[in-house]
């Protein structure tokens, strides 16, 4: 009896012993990143901020790529041919490929995703990236023909955008609206759960038609704390942690089990001036530009940089990063508190004023400590700016009401420039038909002139012609001056040194389709 007692112990042990073993090798391919912010949405033709794209981008894809050396390649799309007149885009498919519910990915799916992002009813926020666009028509089974009604310098460019990625049709006419919560894309990885404010769960796609992913799931942690998240990457809870704050740099670096990776971003930091004035609202000060030059006067730049980001950034010298098509060195505002004191008075303000001053708080590098640091420079000239921090999703929908309802007097965001190109930099942002909530100019600036610009520069295919007009429109821009021109960041991220594979892209992206865990 005893012996029997013995044996079936024995056996315990071993079942225990085994079972432990097959949840190690599983825990080993489960790779967990920590995230500051929760996606907003899952819908890739709605998608506006990188903590949703980021993930989105593992499920669907877009028709071309982007890569992380700036280079413009087929994705989905095989190869290509443009008119000599530069109107007609032939895209030539891959084939063989599925939608992670078993339908296959062709020509008729690709009309019918861009035909869901051209039709105005459905008000996509970034319509604008192919809006050019006059005609998609299925040639065969694996061929499209795009058709625009003038040269679209940057479409190209424009389709690696993440909110051009592929939706299976039949999930879209299945689901609707809940897309966002049900995505069915072509990608490495498939949506598995979503519980918000705390994970994503994606599982490997075995189906997929590229390289096969390494690991059998990707978890996405919410974690706002910077703190939080870097104590996870350190103890292994975590494998990727993002926006390592510069002060824990050096602890990391220390850390034989984490890499502390620097990547060069295309975001740009701003403080945006809501320039519309409301019927129903007492003088906007904003509507002045001589109060938002003052904003900019106000703030030292190189100091936050310095002594907030630990260098971490690039004061802005234009409303877009270096390394874009169309950048030009237009120069910033020097700090000069004296002159904004002065603009301040001939605006009809000796002694400033109070206003609400919106930020996120783990979105960006510091941006809660940048936010208090330009409070605490406003209040030199008499600017008591009272700030106002938001859960991400909330904060993005409420400064992205229309002019006429809009609550949000000043805000703090960035964007990243994602294709590479100047057109998206800027037309999105500062051209007056790009008004919130169709477009993503929150600050509800016009210029004609800058429109002009923007337009010619978007259809024209002469690069030189090109550079010209972003320069003519970000010279005027800086000078009326809707935004408070912060920096450009540059991205930290820890990653466990058992980790390869992982790609911290120029975009903000984190893509982890190759990743292996050692």
């Amino acid at each position: 009896m005893q012996s029997i007692r013995r044996a079936a112990q024995l056996v315990a042990f071993v079942s225990l012993v085994l079972v432990l073993s097959v949840g190690s090798a599983f825990a080993q391919s489960r790779l967990i990143i920590a995230s500051g912010t929760d996606a907003v949405t899952l819908d890739a033709h709605r998608i506006t901020d990188s903590p949703s794209a980021t993930v989105s981008e593992h499920i669907t894809e877009p028709l071309f790529e982007l890569t992380p050396d700036g280079q413009i390649v087929p994705h989905l799309v095989e190869s290509y041919e443009v008119s000599d007149d530069g109107l007609v885009w032939t895209l030539h498919l891959r084939q063989g490929i599925r939608f992670h519910d078993g339908t296959p990915f062709n020509a008729a799916a690709v009309k019918y995703n861009l035909d869901r992002i051209l039709d105005p009813a459905n008000a996509v926020t970034f319509r604008f990236l192919i809006d050019p666009v006059i005609s998609v028509e299925v040639v065969d089974d694996y061929t499209v023909r795009l058709t625009t009604g003038a040269p679209f310098a940057p479409i190209l460019a424009h389709l690696t955008h993440s909110s051009i990625g592929m939706l299976s049709p039949a999930a879209l006419e299945r689901y609707g609206e809940d897309i966002a919560r049900n995505p069915v894309g072509t990608g490495p990885f498939r949506f598995k759960e979503w519980v918000r404010n705390d994970r994503i769960v994606l599982e490997r796609n075995p189906d997929y038609w590229g390289e096969p992913p390494q690991v059998d799931e990707i978890v996405f942690r919410v974690v706002p704390e910077d703190g939080a998240r870097m104590l996870m990457v350190q103890t292994g809870e975590a494998h990727v942690a993002v926006r390592v704050p510069p002060d824990m740099v050096s602890v990391l670096e220390r850390d034989p089990n984490v890499n502390v990776v620097f990547t060069p971003s295309v975001r740009t930091i701003y403080i945006g001036f809501n320039t519309y004035q409301r019927a129903d609202r007492p003088k906007n000060p904003f509507t002045d530009v001589r109060v938002r030059q003052a904003f900019n006067y106000a703030v030292d730049n190189a100091a936050i940089n310095e002594f907030i980001l630990g260098g971490m950034g690039r004061p802005s010298d234009a409303p877009i990063a270096p390394g874009i098509f169309g950048y030009a060195a237009i120069g910033g505002y020097e700090y000069n508190p004296e002159k904004a004191r002065q603009l301040l008075a001939e605006a009809g303000y000796p002694n400033g004023f109070r206003v609400q001053f919106y930020s996120p708080s783990g979105r960006y590098l510091k941006d809660l400590e940048v936010a208090e640091a330009v409070q605490a420079q406003l209040a030199e000239v008499g600017i008591q700016a009272d700030i106002v921090t938001l859960e991400w999703a909330t904060y993005l929908d409420a400064t992205n009401r229309p002019a006429h309802e809009n609550e949000v007097p000043m805000f703090l965001l960035g964007w990243g420039t994602v294709t590479g190109d100047a057109d998206y930099g800027l037309y999105p942002l500062f051209h007056s038909s790009q008004w919130v909530p169709t477009g993503s100019n929150r600050a509800f600036y016009s210029n004609p002139r800058v429109d002009e610009l923007l337009d010619r520069a978007r259809t024209t295919p002469d690069d030189a012609v090109r550079r010209a007009a972003y320069e003519e429109a970000m010279r005027i821009i800086m000078e009326d001056a809707p935004w408070l021109f912060l920096h450009a960041e540059t991205q930290i991220t820890a990653i466990r040194s058992n980790v390869e594979g992982v790609i911290v892209h120029p975009t903000e992206r984190i893509i982890a389709s190759g990743a292996r865990i050692r």
